[in-house]
C-alpha cells in the first residue's frame, strides 16, 4: 500500500514540471531573425537569330541577327526548346526557323535556360 501512494505523490510533484513552459513563453510563439544571403547575381540575356542546325538533346547552332558569326549553344536534356505558346518541342528545328535564346553568361560559357521557336 505504501508503494502506490509513494508513486502517486511522486507523479503529483513531477506533473507541474513536465507541463511547465520555459521562459514564460507560450507554445507556438515564433521569432524572426534577420539573415543575409550572399552570392553571384546572374543576368539573363537573350539572342535572336535563325537556326542553322539542331537535333533534340544536341547542340543548337544559330546565325545570330546581330553578328555574321554563328553562335553555338549546348542544350542538355529535354524541356529547353519550346514554341511561342510554351509547349515543348521534341522534334528537330528546321534550318532557317527564327529562334530566341534565353541564357546567362557563366565564365566563358553560355548556360541556356530555354529557346523559343517562332
Amino acid at each position: 500500500m505504501k508503494k502506490p501512494i509513494t508513486v502517486l505523490i511522486c507523479c503529483t510533484l513531477l506533473a507541474p514540471l513536465a507541463f511547465a513552459q520555459p521562459n514564460g513563453k507560450k507554445q507556438g510563439a515564433s521569432t524572426t531573425e534577420e539573415i543575409t544571403v550572399t552570392g553571384t547575381i546572374i543576368k539573363m540575356t537573350t539572342e535572336e537569330g535563325s537556326a542553322a542546325n539542331y537535333q533534340p538533346v544536341k547542340t543548337l547552332v544559330v546565325r545570330e541577327d546581330r553578328s555574321n558569326a554563328p553562335g553555338t549553344y549546348v542544350l542538355n536534356g529535354r524541356g529547353h526548346v519550346v514554341n511561342k505558346n510554351g509547349e515543348i518541342i521534341q522534334t528537330a528545328i528546321k534550318p532557317g526557323s527564327h529562334v530566341q535564346i534565353f541564357y546567362a553568361n557563366v565564365g566563358d560559357s553560355r548556360m541556356v535556360d530555354h529557346v523559343v521557336v517562332d
